[in-house]
């Protein structure tokens, strides 16, 4: 089983299935570049524990976008609003749910980002999901005293420097590209079990033909020229999209986290899968 590194920077979100577990794994498969480009950049945590000159981080979430663009642009001064949220006060489920219901009905995104941060670290095993209709609907948590991740905000915070974050679809994402880039991308993951099925991180979740599009985009830009590494589940579908594609592929296990039986947490199959010219 795939253990935690000892060493590097934890993203500032909760984050189900965030690979800060397997950057070893990820690192001794990406190859060099000037840009790296994430089209499901999620938690961040290849961003923050890898070294290229640049950075494209996309997502399909427009409230993570936002709150990244809004560190990035305010820097401290917003990492100590997002702190008032931290009050032993609002550490319980009356309250919980009545900022959820908040977030859910303005618009004023500043005061959203500061929420989502509120109600990543106070909601339920670091989900993050929608409804239908595009309502966050995340349960509480019921954690004794969420912890406030001041320094990994202050650490994504200066790597954001060398980074653009844009509210894109991973198939607007792959038309951003150019000579020089390498693509990372952690796709909502294949369904392991019918029960197990997460993919409603966004409004609309991510459906069977969205995988084969992605599939479809890494080999054609790997074609082109830019390697393109995707990680998922192993399941019979990535072995039989994945490798008549792809150049190398490397499967391990790593410690389930996210399931509704809690004492059924089992390792799970993981799949790293490079698509690359010769």
């Amino acid at each position: 089983m795939v253990k935690p590194p000892t060493s590097g920077i934890r993203p500032f979100l909760k984050w189900a299935g965030n690979k800060y577990r397997i950057m070893h794994q990820v690192e001794r498969m990406l190859p060099e570049g000037k840009r790296l480009v994430e089209p499901f950049v999620g938690s961040g945590a290849v961003f923050l524990n890898t070294e290229f000159e640049d950075y494209l981080l996309c997502d399909s979430n427009r409230d993570l976008i936002d709150l990244f663009n809004l560190l990035k642009r305010r820097g401290r001064k917003f990492i100590q609003e997002c702190e008032l949220f931290f009050k032993d006060k609002n550490n319980n489920e009356a309250q919980y749910y009545k900022f959820r219901e908040r977030f859910n009905t303005i618009d004023d995104r500043q005061e959203r980002a500061a929420l989502f941060v509120y109600l990543n670290r106070h909601g339920y095993n670091g989900l993050c999901r929608y409804n239908s209709k595009g309502g966050y609907n995340v349960p509480f948590g019921r954690y004794k005293r969420p912890y406030y991740p001041t320094t990994e905000l202050e650490l994504f915070r200066k790597k954001t420097r060398q980074a653009s974050f844009k509210h894109l679809p991973f198939e607007k994402a792959f038309t951003q590209l150019r000579t020089g880039d390498v693509v990372y991308c952690d796709p909502p993951y294949l369904p392991l079990e019918q029960s197990s099925n997460f993919t409603s991180y966004s409004a609309g979740g991510f459906s069977m033909e969205q995988q084969h599009t992605l599939v479809e985009l890494a080999v054609q830009h790997s074609q082109d020229g830019i390697p393109v590494l995707i990680s998922n589940h192993h399941t019979p579908f990535t072995d039989k999209y994945y490798d008549p594609q792809a150049k190398k592929r490397e499967i391990f296990h790593v410690q389930r986290y996210i399931s509704r039986d809690g004492k059924n947490r089992n390792k799970a199959g993981e799949v790293l899968a490079l698509f690359c010219m010769d």
